[in-house]
């Protein structure tokens, strides 16, 4: 397993913090974990060695953000830091400038962009499709989209085709 914080080195230090039943860990190699001042894991937050606030380094009250409060909740960066999570939705608009660097480091961005979920795929009735299809080939006409209504109409045909004669109403 590779250190959560260079990447580089194998990760020999493995911390767990649980807060409210959630479940964080962090992953280190041995340079990093006395980089962020892990000598004794009870002496630090998770989110303060997330944040790259470990013993040795600025406390949140020395950092310009630090006065920044949560218009919502009132949050600052020193509760984040106490609790480990965020008070609300608008704390990330709130800290955006503290934590691009944390978000980037644990994911591939700073945008959530969603996922896909996985199992097999919902298999829609062929005739039902067609149906749908129809009912958007009517709202298309009604609007004189006819380009899209072109398009609609030529997918229904298809559908038709692949169904057989059976299914020509």
């Amino acid at each position: 397993m590779m250190c959560d914080a260079c990447k580089k080195n194998e990760a020999t230090v493995h911390l767990t913090q649980i807060v409210d039943n959630k479940m964080q860990t962090v992953d280190l190699c041995e340079a990093c974990s006395k980089a962020k001042g892990v000598d004794d894991p009870a002496g630090f937050s998770l989110a303060s060695l997330l944040m790259g606030m470990g013993n040795n380094q600025e406390t949140p009250e020395e950092t310009p953000q630090a006065a920044v409060k949560c218009p919502r909740c009132g949050f600052t960066l020193a509760d984040f830091k106490k609790a480990g999570r965020l008070g609300c939705a608008a704390c990330y608009k709130a800290f955006a400038e503290s934590m691009q660097p944390l978000l980037k480091s644990m994911h591939k961005g700073v945008q959530h962009v969603g996922k896909t979920p996985f199992g097999p795929a919902r298999v829609v009735d062929p005739q039902e499709k067609v149906r749908q299809l129809q009912v958007e080939l009517d709202q298309a006409i009604k609007s004189e989209d006819f380009e899209k209504a072109a398009v609609l109409r030529d997918e229904i045909k298809k559908l038709r085709a692949q169904q057989g004669p059976a299914a020509v109403q």
